[in-house]
C-alpha cells in the first residue's frame, strides 16, 4: 500500500533536477547535494528548471518509490528559501498547497497548539 502521511519528513531539493533521472540518479542527488540517506524514510522532492514537473523519491520497507507529476498548465509555486541550504524541509501543509497551486507567499498561518505547547500539568 502506498502511504504518504503528514508525519513523514519532506525535503525539497533547492536546485532544479533533470527529470530523466530515475532511482539511482535521484538517490545520488540525495546523497551528494542534500547530504542525506535516501533510505532514511524521508520523502525527497525534486522539480525541473521550468517547475512544471515534480518527482517524489520515497523508500518504504522493501524498496524505492518514485511519484511523478507533470502539470499541463502553470508551474509549481516553491517556498522561498531563506538560508541557502541545499534542502528545504517542507511541512505537509505547504506540500499540499504547492501541489494544489496555492500561492505560498499569500498563505497566512494562525497559531495552533502542538505537543510542545501543552503543559505537563494538564
Amino acid at each position: 500500500m502506498i502511504g504518504l502521511s503528514p508525519t513523514l519528513p519532506f525535503f525539497l531539493c533547492t536546485r532544479p533536477v533533470d527529470m530523466r533521472k530515475s532511482f539511482d540518479g535521484l538517490c545520488g542527488e540525495v546523497r551528494s547535494f542534500l547530504g542525506q540517506d535516501p533510505a532514511s524514510g524521508a520523502v525527497f522532492l525534486f522539480v525541473n528548471r521550468t517547475r512544471d514537473r515534480l518527482k517524489f523519491l520515497f523508500f518504504d520497507r522493501h524498496g524505492f518509490w518514485i511519484f511523478y507529476k507533470r502539470l499541463e498548465v502553470g508551474r509549481f509555486e516553491l517556498p522561498r528559501q531563506m538560508d541557502g541550504t541545499p534542502g528545504l524541509r517542507m511541512p505537509w501543509e505547504e506540500l499540499v498547497f504547492m501541489l494544489e497551486g496555492v500561492d505560498l507567499a499569500s498563505v497566512r498561518r494562525h497559531r495552533r497548539f502542538g505537543m510542545k505547547d501543552i503543559s505537563s500539568d494538564c
